[in-house]
């Protein structure tokens, strides 16, 4: 039998009922902070950084199939808008893979050719060392025709691997607004750890 409780006459609690108690507190805390990580997940994930998966041998040997990249979403968002350069994460047009990685070639307003393997932007030749040489020709499978003007609002992109890159070759300019984030780091494997350039 419990004894009273001296100060207040109530009868002392049990240790069945402070167990009881522990547990529903532990288990309501838990919750919450699991709650808590999952909105701060989703919240980096949407405005800040996201992990992608790299689904072909496009960006080669600049990135590597299955390589793990994390692509960070401020830039584009509060900087500036995506530059010439930038490695780029959107939607695959063709939908063969939810989302592609390649590098942004031209903007809108300016002219892409396609000439002796090389890329001219407004008439001048890339540098491009990313490459490693290999020629950047037209598909003859695509409806695109040289020199082609990039749309406002739009972007065109390559693959690095330039022989084996399904890009703005074959579905042209992406839409601006589609791009998910700038491709900065390759967290795995950790062979490939490292800045992306």
């Amino acid at each position: 039998m419990a004894l009273p409780n001296a100060l207040t006459g109530d009868e002392a609690p049990q240790p069945e009922q402070e167990k009881e108690t522990s547990l529903v507190r532990w288990l309501l805390e838990t919750a919450v902070l699991i709650a808590l990580a999952v909105a701060l997940a989703f919240g980096i994930r949407t405005v800040l950084v996201e992990p992608f998966v790299v689904p072909t041998g496009s960006m080669i040997p600049t990135i590597m199939i299955d390589d793990r990249v994390l692509a960070e979403k401020i830039t584009f968002r509060f900087l500036h808008e995506p530059r010439p350069g930038d490695i780029v994460v959107f939607p695959d047009p063709k939908g063969e893979h939810p989302h592609l990685i390649k590098r942004l070639i031209a903007t809108g307003g300016q002219t892409v050719d396609l000439r002796d393997g090389r890329v001219y932007v407004d008439g001048k030749m890339l540098d491009e060392p990313y490459t490693h040489d290999k020629p950047s020709i037209p598909f003859a499978i695509a409806p695109i025709s040289y020199p082609y003007h990039v749309p406002e609002g739009r972007l065109w992109v390559m693959g690095d691997n330039r022989t084996n890159s399904a890009d703005s070759r074959v579905f042209g300019a992406i839409e601006e607004s589609s791009v998910q984030g700038r491709g900065m780091w390759t967290y795995w494997p950790l062979a490939s750890f490292g800045a992306l350039e």
